[in-house]
């Protein structure tokens, strides 16, 4: 796995030394400019994953790399930490206006300092894979949550959510009112998280009309439960009053004939390792599939939880 590529800008050479002393310490790959204008050079050439900057430096200063970086299509999703001196609120406001992702103060802490890169790396990454409709975390962050709870042998229960006869609905109202309803639904799984799961619980869009909630084996209960009531109370103010109060749509099935459609539903299939091992994420995705198979059997929203234990 290549490593984490680290730009640093900074006139100062003893900054400089220090920052690349602390970041390869750290496994990460150290990139040096001594200026602004030299500092946006590397930049388009090495194409870091990170770039910290000093606000003050001659010929453009920090704020104008900021700027620069940020009007430059193809490196406006790197994050950057600025460098301001201690008590400078103007400078620490001006980088963040000018599109810096976070800074620290001079003197720093390494070990602040790291914790400060960390943080905004994971950040970065996620909202690069973001799905662009419900801005939640896409298949490779939950992926990494999956294998994350694995490797810690934390209990969790993985809820996969799916809705029943959405593309009926999207063929009869349009893919613009499709995608309101899903936003709708993320809107949903993120109030039961406040309301019924733990601060760390993860919510992830996994395309389409899946998404997955990942909770533990004590909250899922509570949280499918919440997800269904709501979605079921708010699901038929999407429809119009005709189809409202029918209780389905017609539309043609596979073969064209037309068939009443009900109302969409919404189908969750909940995945534990509380009663049985799981060392593999893949397990996890194929239980899931056939249990969110299942529940879809049932002509109503509905979930349905893993009995199963390791022999």
């Amino acid at each position: 796995m290549p490593k984490t590529k680290i730009l640093i800008i900074d006139d100062d050479p003893d900054i400089r030394d220090v920052l690349t002393i602390t970041l390869m310490a750290e496994n990460y790959e150290v990139i040096e400019a001594a200026d602004g204008e030299e500092g946006l050079v590397r930049a388009q050439t090495e194409h870091p994953d990170l770039v910290i900057v000093d606000y003050k430096m001659p010929k453009r200063d920090g704020r104008e790399v900021c700027r620069q970086l940020k009007k430059d299509i193809l490196l406006s999703h790197i994050p950057i930490i600025m460098l301001t001196g201690k008590g400078e609120t103007a400078d620490k406001v001006g980088g963040i206006d000018a599109g810096a992702d976070d800074y620290i103060v001079k003197p720093f802490e390494p070990d602040e300092l790291l914790a400060r890169i960390r943080m905004t790396i994971r950040r970065s990454s996620r909202d690069l894979e973001a799905n662009p409709l419900t801005r939640l975390p896409g298949n490779l962050s939950i992926l990494n949550e999956l294998q994350e709870r694995i490797d810690n042998n934390s209990l969790f229960a993985v809820c996969y959510v799916d809705l029943d006869k959405f593309k009926a609905y999207n063929d009869k109202y349009g893919f613009e009112h499709g995608d309101e309803l899903i936003k709708e639904c993320a809107r949903i799984f993120l109030r039961a998280r406040a309301e019924c799961g733990n601060s760390n619980d993860f919510i992830g869009h996994i395309g389409g009309d899946d998404f997955v909630v990942i909770t533990t084996p004590d909250k899922a209960d509570a949280i499918c439960t919440s997800i269904i009531k709501e979605y079921d109370r708010t699901a038929p103010t999407f429809y119009n009053e005709e189809d409202r109060r029918a209780g389905f749509i017609v539309a043609d099935d596979r073969q064209g004939i037309p068939q009443k459609i009900p109302i969409a539903s919404i189908s969750i299939g909940v995945v534990s390792n509380e009663k049985r091992k799981i060392s593999h994420v893949g397990e996890i995705g194929e239980v899931g599939a056939e249990l969110k198979k299942q529940a879809k059997t049932v002509e109503h929203s509905n979930y349905i939880k893993d009995m199963r234990t390791s022999s």
